[in-house]
């Protein structure tokens, strides 16, 4: 389905409880979107089902995975799955959708065949860019179509240093040039009049707006992967 149409679905379609995810401290449904005669699963993040968390403010992890998806596509990635805000007609109150992918979940980083190994470096890159405190090793899926997915991104865009990553493959490498670019080109759309600074108004604070700049200038000047901080855990638990 074009992707445009997903989008419409998720905003103006109609919704229906089919079930609930079980793992995870946060209250994930999947949930069927229906669009003129058009139907398709989704995952279903709402607001009121958050657990509160001491470092990142209440009722705002929906929207930190919607602003992971604006910030894939402005980089032209599509790492991460259409996914909007649903205000109206959602069935718990307002939260996050976003287009279910059908993957393996016995498949994933840890036994990755080689073919998708070439992922990794613009996953860690899209990670630091994003601050992910919670890249486990479940969250990268592939379809049936080989195309490598990134899920759950409710802790991120944080504007202390969080990352806590499974991914650190590429640590103290040079970012290849062409991902370099990409950075280069966000920095752009961060800009006060730009397309993602606009977009990401709804959904972050100004000052995690500026920060995911300021990262993103870094990872440009510098132009090599980081390696893990030795004064805090750099790896989520569990790993997968």
């Amino acid at each position: 389905m074009e992707t445009g149409l997903i989008k419409t679905t998720l905003l103006q379609g109609t919704v229906r409880l089919e079930g609930q995810f079980m793992y995870g401290s946060n209250y994930t449904f999947m949930v069927n979107c229906t669009f003129q005669s058009q139907s398709f699963p989704a995952v279903y993040k709402p607001l009121r089902g958050e657990q509160p968390l001491w470092d990142f403010p209440h009722q705002t992890l929906a929207r930190r995975e919607v602003a992971a998806y604006l910030v894939s596509e402005a980089l032209g990635w599509n790492l991460v799955p259409p996914t909007v805000f649903r205000i109206k007609q959602a069935p718990l109150g307002p939260g996050s959708l976003q287009s279910y992918i059908e993957h393996d979940p016995g498949y994933h980083y840890f036994n990755f065949q080689k073919k998708h190994l070439k992922y990794l470096p613009k996953v860690m890159l899209f990670d630091l860019l994003i601050n992910n405190a919670d890249r486990k090793a479940g969250h990268l899926i592939v379809d049936a179509e080989d195309a490598l997915w990134l899920i759950d991104h409710g802790l991120s865009f944080h504007v202390e240093d969080k990352l806590r990553t499974v991914v650190w493959d590429h640590a103290g490498s040079p970012i290849p040039p062409e991902l370099l670019h990409d950075v280069r080109a966000l920095v752009t759309q961060l800009d006060s009049g730009g397309a993602l600074y606009q977009a990401l108004q709804p959904h972050l604070m100004e000052s995690e707006i500026q920060a995911l700049r300021r990262r993103a200038e870094t990872l440009e000047s510098q132009g090599v992967f980081p390696r893990p901080p030795e004064d805090r855990r750099a790896y989520p638990w569990p790993l997968v």
